[in-house]
């Protein structure tokens, strides 16, 4: 069993519910069992519970569609059973008789058709409207049980419901229909239908389901399935996918004769039924591998998705970064235009550098980088037009100050003259660059 699991893809807590289902419900079956788990979402008590529900003959929480699916009425392959055996030709006589009285029937039963059909324009038959089919079912319930006790459990539900949970469940639903007017009627309730191995039989093979023609719910029911003696049993299940009336029989007989015909249409159909089942498991197991796979596409799409996302984020950073880089060298270069046209424009608005004489004092200046500026100031030069002469330099810095050597004190950019500052000839003088 364990192979099987691993092919259907059954974990083991699924295979141990399984088991458990069996066991408490006596089913035999196991593919029966992982179906029913398998519509139940593997809720192993909702499902037990269900079955029980089932088994006191009430409807499922599946059966809650009112329309019924169709069935088909295959009347080449359904079984017919009838304790009318009619007797084959003996001799020349006998077949002449046979012949006559096989197109008499022939004749009554298409005259009787007509007739009915002719009937049904004319008059109007009540029973034709159905407006309360499952009080017409529980009324019948009731009253076959005050008159009729033991029998097997009734489906507490309508036809409609019955063919689903029937199809839901895959199991064969046997239909009875009961008619008071019958002469075989009473005689098939108090000794067939309430023998305990016909009870037996019929609450473990299936979902039995009654009413009487003599309402809306049985007089459609009747119709459908084409009844002409009562009582009347038809058996219904699943074959090749529809719910098909697969036998059918008709009137009386004993209990072992009920059994023996029950056993033969369960062994004939049973192999459908089987099918059915396997064919389910089938699609379900592909509707989780395909869910699997779609999943596991999912998450590769995503998976991909993300990796592209990641790689168009660092493309569009590093396209950024390369558009601020360029756009700051651009600046920059700018900026170094910019300067050096400034540093240019200063040179030439200098005053011209003086001769020495008793006015004239010469500064030395002592830039960042090392380099040594020497030139002649009249005492009466502001501190500006110092400033101006240093920033004019290409190799001095954009922004800066200007310091005594000792004591060391900061000469301030204005309009004070060097003389009023403090200057004198020879001065040492140290460019800070402010910036660095």
């Amino acid at each position: 069993m364990d192979l099987e699991d691993n092919a259907l893809g059954l974990t083991q807590e699924q295979t141990d519910k399984i088991l458990q289902f069996q066991d408490l419900t006596g089913i035999e079956d196991m593919s029966i069992c992982r179906d029913v788990l398998q519509r139940h979402q593997w809720d192993l008590e909702v499902a037990i519970q269900e079955q029980l529900n089932i088994r006191e003959g009430r409807p499922s929480v599946f059966a809650t569609e009112a329309r019924a699916p169709p069935v088909v009425h295959d009347h080449i392959a359904q079984q017919v059973f009838t304790d009318e055996t009619p007797e084959g030709p003996i001799g020349v006589r006998g077949l002449l008789r046979y012949v006559v009285n096989l197109v008499v029937s022939m004749c009554y039963s298409t005259i009787s058709s007509v007739l009915n059909l002719l009937l049904s324009f004319v008059r109007n038959d009540e029973r034709r409207l159905v407006t309360d089919p499952l009080g017409d079912v529980m009324t019948f319930i009731n009253t076959y049980t005050s008159r009729y006790n033991p029998h097997p459990v009734f489906y507490q539900g309508t036809y409609a419901q019955a063919l689903n949970d029937a199809k839901n469940e895959l199991r064969f639903l046997i239909v009875y229909l009961h008619s008071e007017s019958a002469t075989e009627t009473q005689n098939f309730c108090r000794t067939t239908l309430s023998d305990p191995e016909v009870i037996q039989y019929i609450n473990t093979h299936g979902l039995f389901w009654g009413c009487s023609i003599d309402t809306s719910e049985g007089w459609r029911v009747a119709q459908s399935v084409g009844g002409r003696r009562y009582p009347l049993l038809c058996v219904v299940c699943v074959r090749e996918h529809r719910m098909t009336v697969v036998a059918r029989s008709e009137g009386a007989c004993a209990p072992q004769q009920l059994l023996v015909r029950l056993q033969r249409v369960v062994t004939e159909n049973e192999p459908h039924l089987a099918a059915a089942r396997a064919d389910r498991v089938e699609r379900e197991v592909t509707a989780r591998l395909r869910a699997a796979q779609d999943e596991a596409y999912a998450e590769s799409l995503a998976a991909d998705q993300e990796k592209e996302r990641r790689r168009a984020a660092d493309r569009a950073a590093r396209d950024q970064l390369q558009r601020d880089t360029l756009h700051r060298q651009l600046q920059e270069e700018q900026r170094r235009l910019q300067v050096i046209a400034a540093r240019e424009e200063m040179a030439s608005n200098l005053p011209v550098e003086p001769l020495p004489g008793a006015d004239v004092v010469v500064l030395l200046i002592r830039l960042p980088g090392g380099e040594r500026l020497t030139r002649r100031f009249l005492f009466s030069h502001t501190t500006q037009d110092l400033y101006d002469f240093v920033f004019s330099n290409s190799q001095a810095p954009e922004e800066f100050e200007i310091t005594t050597n000792f004591p060391k004190r900061i000469i301030t950019r204005g309009t004070s003259n060097l003389k009023d500052v403090g200057l004198k000839d020879r001065d040492v003088l140290f460019v800070n660059d402010i910036n660095a």
